[in-house]
């Protein structure tokens, strides 16, 4: 703890960063925890997953937390203008992919330090705790945070720090724009990148000064290895997958940082000295699987010790490319078991077809094709026309299983709205597609919109808060029988 106080440091987030595995002479704990700590642009160059920010975030909530503690007015240097706290101290804009690891990360760091954090998953919560002042650091994805600051709630010019994680692997840049450019001149500016290349653009507009870190993947590709594709959120679950594929002797865990080795000891075997997780150099084993994606040295030493397994998150696969060569896909048990349960569904679905809906129709066209072909084809080829994309006289989709919901908004023509003002919100402040907007119903009191149904929930959850001609509205997900597809 005593060497941690030299880096800036404020003392619970020391303890926190030393909890996740830092230690104070690591070159990249020494050189940037003290960079972001001052408040200096930075650009830290490290492998494209959250575990690497840790070092650069302690730095910046700690500064954070120097403001908070001196009532705005602690640690507050030239780089700050005398600006007091407003809204929000600083914002994290990450993947949306990502959202749940860099706020674990986040609240793992700040938690002993009493900062006020949210995770912005949707804009209504993020948008009452920002107006009313109440939050140090936001953490949301680009497209969310252009939501709330298009709304007012956040203040980009009120903004000490900027954090732009793994920008190289954003869906849209394009709402960065709006933000960065209301941005005051001396905010802190730190990106976190995993291939510098493709951020030099991001570098150069909005952070030109900035002091660059660390380093990319190397000049030639390193292997072999094997690759497994998963989701950020299922990694742990990922490695029983693992033991029972290969079946190795013996099997070490590497991570970055101990954040998710809790996780990963309930996911391995108790008991079990063969298998373990590990920090820093790996130790010789049948079978090493990189939790996270490793940098070039840590590779080889993981090549070193044994046969490599790269699990691979979503954006990360750019990197995986240029870092590791030959690889070779590994395919753990769940595919087959998903396709297996998507069948039965199909099947359940017809059966409740066969059960409940009127056959009158359906037996007066078809039989006169059992009379000609066995059942069991008749059946085959109008299952192939039913499932085929677009195919001609395809049936409509699965009763019970539809297309489109309809969302109940708060206002209706008592209120002076149009369908026009429904679908202005909907297509400028939720983006969404004007060609999945449905029926409008609009009621006195309220409107029905149909919109696509796997998006309903989180365009409700978007929607309420909104303002629509001068009435703050509440939406939610009608749960009456939903519509098999557009009706325009």
């Amino acid at each position: 703890m005593t060497s941690f106080q030299g880096l800036h440091l404020d003392p619970a987030i020391a303890a926190a960063l030393a909890a996740l595995g830092w230690a104070p002479e690591d070159p990249r704990v020494r050189d940037v925890v003290p960079t972001a700590a001052r408040g200096h642009n930075l650009v830290m160059v490290a492998p494209p997953a959250p575990a690497y920010g840790g070092p650069a975030l302690a730095g910046v909530l700690s500064r954070l937390a120097a403001v908070r503690a001196g009532g705005g007015e602690a640690a507050r240097g030239p780089e700050d203008g005398g600006r007091e706290a407003a809204g929000a101290g600083a914002a994290l804009l990450c993947p949306a992919a990502e959202l749940e690891e860099w706020s674990a990360l986040v609240h793992a760091l700040a938690g002993g330090a009493g900062l006020r954090v949210e995770a912005a998953r949707a804009p209504a919560r993020a948008t009452r705790r920002l107006r009313a002042g109440g939050l140090d650091l936001l953490i949301a994805s680009p497209a969310t945070a252009a939501l709330l600051h298009g709304r007012g709630a956040l203040k980009p010019d009120a903004l000490r720090s900027v954090v732009l994680a793994g920008p190289e692997r954003w869906d849209d840049r394009e709402p960065l724009a709006a933000l960065m450019q209301d941005l005051a001149a001396e905010s802190q500016r730190v990106l976190l990148v995993g291939d510098p290349e493709r951020t030099r653009d991001l570098v150069e507009r909005y952070a030109r000064r900035a002091l660059t870190l660390g380093e990319g993947p190397p000049a030639e590709p390193i292997g072999p290895v094997r690759t497994v594709a998963v989701p950020w959120g299922r990694r742990p679950a990922a490695i029983p997958g693992i033991l029972e594929v290969l079946d190795p002797r013996s099997l070490a865990v590497w991570t970055a940082d101990r954040s998710h080795h809790a996780a990963l000891a309930t996911a391995l075997p108790a008991g079990d000295r063969s298998v373990g997780v590990v920090t820093g150099d790996a130790p010789p084993a049948e079978v090493i699987v990189a939790f996270d994606p490793p940098p070039a040295e840590r590779l080889r030493q993981l090549l070193a010790a044994g046969e490599v397994v790269l699990l691979v998150p979503p954006g990360t696969e750019p990197y995986v490319e240029r870092l590791a060569a030959p690889r070779r896909p590994l395919r753990l048990p769940g595919l087959l078991e998903a396709v297996s349960d998507s069948a039965a569904a199909q099947r359940a679905a017809i059966a409740r077809a066969i059960e409940t809906l009127p056959p009158d129709r359906a037996v007066l066209i078809l039989a006169p094709l059992f009379e000609r072909y066995d059942p069991a084809a008749v059946a085959a080829a109008l299952y192939e026309l039913w499932t085929a994309s677009g195919a001609p006289g395809a049936a409509p989709p699965i009763p019970d299983i539809p297309a489109t919901a309809r969302v109940y908004v708060g206002v209706g023509r008592g209120d002076g709205a149009t369908p026009d003002d429904l679908v202005a919100v909907l297509t400028k402040e939720i983006r969404v597609p004007r060609e999945q907007i449905g029926r409008i119903e609009l009621r006195e009191s309220y409107a029905l919109v149909e919109l696509p149904a796997q998006d309903a929930e989180r365009i409700a959850a978007a929607l309420t808060g909104t303002t629509i001609r001068r009435k703050r509205v509440i939406a939610r997900v009608d749960r009456g029988r939903a519509k098999p597809g557009f009706r325009k």
